[in-house]
């Protein structure tokens, strides 16, 4: 059996004339945090709306836990085991904490009167604090609405409902953006959390502090392309080494066309 959870093959994508994506090749393993870092515009969310269904590629294969797929939508990620925190968190600021993690996969019961099913309150509830649990976030009162509820609650309520539903793969996109320190402390644990069990995981960040806490291995996007792959846990590379890739400055071997 592979260990290769994700991999893509000369994933692109094309906006007309723009090439906001190009042969990008890239492998993840699982069990294993990488990082993709770049400038904006460097095609790093581009990369993650092809491999989540946001959005239709240009070209290219996506394989996932060892068969090709090609997502619909966000949605049918979802249901092969892909969850993703993106930056605007789509969460339904007037419902409570059970209700956005079950938000279009409510458990129900009295399944044998077909459409007249009712909604399991109770079920989701217990889920939703165990999903909690899991991650170690701590929500005072889960029955308030998120509209009422702090940044780093938001964005925690966000990465938990990833953890609710034992996820193949968690994507996090610039997951700690505009948070304070305390919450942002509170995120990285979260992501510690997975990794401790064993979830691998694709986060996307300007944090270099925070990148070389949390993960194994850095993939540096430039003009659209991979033009580097650091293996930042066993290798000695430093901040300043992904910076001079980021601009250019420096190049990997096998990837000089990509600056």
């Amino acid at each position: 059996m592979s260990d290769i959870i994700l991999e893509t093959r000369n994933l692109t994508k094309h906006y007309g004339g723009v090439h906001a994506l190009q042969d990008a090749n890239f492998v993840l393993r699982k069990g294993e945090h990488v990082a993709i870092m770049g400038d904006n515009g460097a095609g790093k969310s581009t990369f993650v709306r092809q491999i989540t269904g946001v959005e239709q590629r240009t070209r290219g294969d996506i394989i996932f836990d060892g068969k090709p797929v090609n997502f619909s939508g966000p949605i049918d990620a979802r249901e092969a085991g892909i969850e993703t925190v993106f930056q605007t968190l789509a969460l339904a600021d007037d419902l409570d904490v059970p209700d956005n993690l079950f938000l279009g996969r409510e458990i129900t019961k009295w399944n044998f009167l077909g459409p007249f099913r009712l909604l399991d309150y109770r079920s989701m509830r217990e889920a939703t604090l165990a999903g909690l649990e899991k991650t170690a976030v701590k929500i005072p009162n889960i029955r308030n609405s998120i509209r009422n509820m702090s940044g780093g609650q938001r964005q925690c309520v966000a990465i938990a409902r990833t953890a609710t539903f034992h996820s193949k793969l968690t994507i996090m996109d610039e997951p700690t953006a505009a948070l304070g320190v305390q919450e942002t402390a509170q995120v990285e644990n979260i992501i510690r959390t997975l990794k401790e069990a064993g979830e691998p995981l694709i986060l996307v960040s300007h944090n270099m502090r925070q990148v070389f806490d949390l993960v194994d291995r850095v993939v540096v996007f430039r003009r659209g392309r991979i033009c580097a792959n650091l293996d930042i846990k066993n290798e000695d590379i430093s901040g300043e080494d992904v910076v001079a890739y980021i601009t250019g400055a420096k190049t990997q071997a096998g990837y000089e066309d990509a600056a």
